[in-house]
């Protein structure tokens, strides 16, 4: 029998199970290409011909013994060190190997620092709309994650309700930008005032409060948009990155952290970090995938063509009088239901063959998010479904 904590676990992913078959249940019916869902973040632009081209020759060149055998478990150094020289050159920071730890993805990442910095009971505060598994990493560490009401409007952090529930457990803030859901980039007006608040709250409690970086999707921004890089804006910062989108590879589960040398405490975070990629299970992160990673850091996906999707479909949904705040990164729309509650939306969305997901599932209720990594013909074939939902709740 498993365990009562994991069948929680289980049930709450019911959610996603039943959507994932419902998708193979309409496409059944109607053909593959009638059903359209917008479910998930599994990017759909290919990686570019420098990964295809790296992986050929790193197998073909390198020692197979060494490329694919055990390294030190903050990886390989040669591979920490271009990352970090590429970092530094975009961003204007000072970092070297010895501050990176590469990582099985942005998630092994997190679970990775969570389990360094966390004691049980810790409280770790994030900002609704979040992505649903933060529950799940706090949790495998110890802690608590507390999620601050979100500010619907612009999506820009709470940061007036963050400052009241910042307590003497809070150990640990976990920000998301640009976003998941909603693709709403924090401006450095909000970095910045997040920062002050995290300075006097540390002060005030006598403390050290970790500012903790998801950053997926940094690479994929639109029209100018700049997502600062928060090492610079607060001392106590870790970057968590991740190659999923930034380079189409979900699949090859490769990122890294980023642990400075100003944090608190940072000889025994970096030391901990290491051992913490070892007892969790991971030991290293994939051996092949590393060499790529270094091979192809300052290599984009084709960012163009979710621009154009993202185009194509916020332009749609506003003409047919949906609401909805307009992506500046990520590729995700965070759509406002029409129906208070939106579960009653995505069950009338699937009448139209749309697959969509609760807003629920991200601490914010109300919403729905709109995954528009997907083939050009799923947006522009999708349009009279949304038209025709519009017109059922009468928006147009």
């Amino acid at each position: 029998m498993i365990s009562k904590e994991m069948k929680k676990l289980v049930e709450g992913n019911s959610a996603i199970r039943a959507m994932f078959e419902e998708g193979n249940r309409l496409a059944a019916i109607h053909g593959p290409e009638n059903v359209f869902d917008f479910s998930l973040g599994n990017p759909n632009v290919p990686a570019p011909e420098s990964v295809r081209q790296a992986i050929v020759d790193l197998a073909q060149k390198e020692d197979p013994l060494a490329l694919h055998g055990y390294m030190s478990n903050a990886g390989y150094e040669p591979v920490r060190q271009t990352i970090a020289e590429s970092i530094n050159k975009r961003f204007g920071t000072d970092f070297s190997a010895r501050n990176l730890l590469m990582t099985v993805g942005a998630a092994g990442g997190l679970n990775v620092i969570l389990k360094v910095l966390l004691d049980p009971g810790d409280k770790v505060l994030t900002f609704a709309p979040y992505f649903v598994e933060y529950n799940s990493y706090v949790a495998n560490a110890g802690g608590e994650l507390e999620a601050v009401p979100p500010q619907t409007q612009t999506f820009q952090p709470n940061l007036e309700a963050f400052e009241k529930m910042i307590g003497p457990k809070t150990k640990a803030v976990i920000i998301n930008t640009p976003n998941n859901p909603t693709g709403v980039v924090y401006s450095e007006e909000t970095i910045c005032r997040l920062a002050q608040i995290l300075e006097e709250k540390q002060k005030e409690f006598g403390t050290s409060i970790y500012l903790i970086s998801d950053e997926p999707y940094r690479e994929l921004v639109y029209d100018g948009a700049v997502v600062p890089y928060l090492t610079k804006y607060y001392k106590n910062t870790i970057v968590g990155y991740s190659y999923s989108k930034s380079l189409s590879m979900p699949g090859d589960r490769i990122g890294y952290l980023v642990m400075p040398d100003e944090l608190d405490d940072a000889e025994d975070i970096i030391e901990g970090a290491a051992v913490a990629n070892r007892i969790l299970g991971f030991v290293n992160a994939p051996a092949l995938a590393q060499k790529v990673a270094a091979l192809c850091c300052e290599e984009k996906t084709e960012i163009d063509f979710y621009d154009e999707n993202r185009k194509i479909l916020y332009n749609a949904l506003q003409e047919y009088g949906y609401t909805c705040v307009k992506p500046e990164g990520a590729f995700y729309m965070f759509l406002k239901s029409p129906a208070e509650d939106e579960r009653e939306f995505c069950e009338a969305a699937k009448r139209h063959n749309l697959l969509v997901v609760q807003g629920r599932s991200f601490g914010c209720p109300g919403f729905v998010r709109i995954s528009y990594c997907v083939s050009r013909d799923t947006v522009v074939n999708s349009l009279p479904a949304f038209k025709a939902l519009a017109e059922e709740y009468q928006l147009i």
